[in-house]
């Protein structure tokens, strides 16, 4: 069982974060609360954590603070950040503490339950492989574009919708790979913190839920050729492990890809009466 950390000074929203997860993780995940950044920091000193989910604004050390010093003590602890404030400048301090996300309050629970499957993904990854896989590069945190400069685009500006077809492509040609954020920001020539913005002007979730969903839908007509096994459609769509696929696949559907291939056969061939 893995331990996460969820610091909130508002205790409703706090207790809430936390039922979720005891219901949606039960087993998995073992949930320390705080009150507040220094009641956070004491908790991570105390019992260690392998994922931190951090409110922003908290009196005394606010989140992005706390998230530093854990990064000061760990640098595999999966940071991830849920917040109402719509802030870039928040943004940019989150991707520089190599934060795995920047949830928006009010989320709906299928962003975090997302979120927080890859948080458990990343850290059995580096349980499993006992931090062999080489270290991220250095991020650049500055929020500029290709040519130095930040930009600003408007919801139904050319040039934003451009950059989303151009985002589409990429995942469209590369969903089937191991592909990250920063794989995509980096094609793009952009820093993760300014694409981490970009990303959610264009589509308006984050990266993770994008790319899960538009993996479970080409998933979908996979699975309507019942030659094709369900451990081979889950390599075909990007997922190394065939149980984590499952997992994300019922968590957007509602069934298991098993179950889903039966729905579509027994459509496909409906039992005829015999009347």
């Amino acid at each position: 069982m893995y331990k996460i950390i969820v610091a909130d000074d508002e205790p409703i929203e706090r207790k809430v974060v936390a039922k979720k997860i005891d219901k949606f993780f039960s087993g998995r995940l073992e949930v320390f609360t705080a009150g507040n950044g220094r009641e956070a920091i004491d908790v991570f000193e105390k019992n260690g954590s392998d994922i931190a989910l951090l409110d922003i604004e908290m009196p005394g050390l606010n989140g992005l603070d706390v998230a530093e010093k854990i990064r000061g003590m760990s640098r595999d602890c999966v940071i991830i950040f849920l917040t109402a404030f719509d802030e870039f400048n928040y943004a940019k301090r989150a991707i520089s503490i190599r934060a795995l996300d920047y949830l928006l309050k009010p989320g709906n629970d299928e962003e975090l339950v997302m979120t927080l499957e890859e948080a458990i993904r990343i850290t059995e990854d580096r349980i499993n492989r006992q931090e062999g896989r080489a270290a991220r590069p250095d991020i650049d945190s500055a929020g500029k574009g290709a040519d130095g400069h930040e930009q600003e685009f408007g919801t139904d500006n050319p040039k934003l919708l451009a950059v989303s077809e151009v985002i589409r492509g990429y995942i469209d040609e590369h969903y089937m790979e191991d592909i990250a954020l920063q794989d995509v920001a980096g094609a793009l020539k952009y820093s993760d913190a300014y694409f981490c913005k970009i990303f959610k002007q264009c589509f308006d979730k984050s990266f993770i839920m994008y790319l899960s969903e538009y993996r479970v839908k080409k998933a979908k007509l996979l699975l309507e050729d019942v030659t094709i096994n369900v451990k081979d459609i889950s390599r075909k769509v990007g997922y190394r492990d065939s149980n984590y696929f499952t997992k994300v696949f019922k968590r957007l559907t509602g069934v298991t890809p098993s179950e889903y291939r039966n729905i579509v056969k027994r459509i496909s061939n409906p039992v005829k009466g015999t009347g």
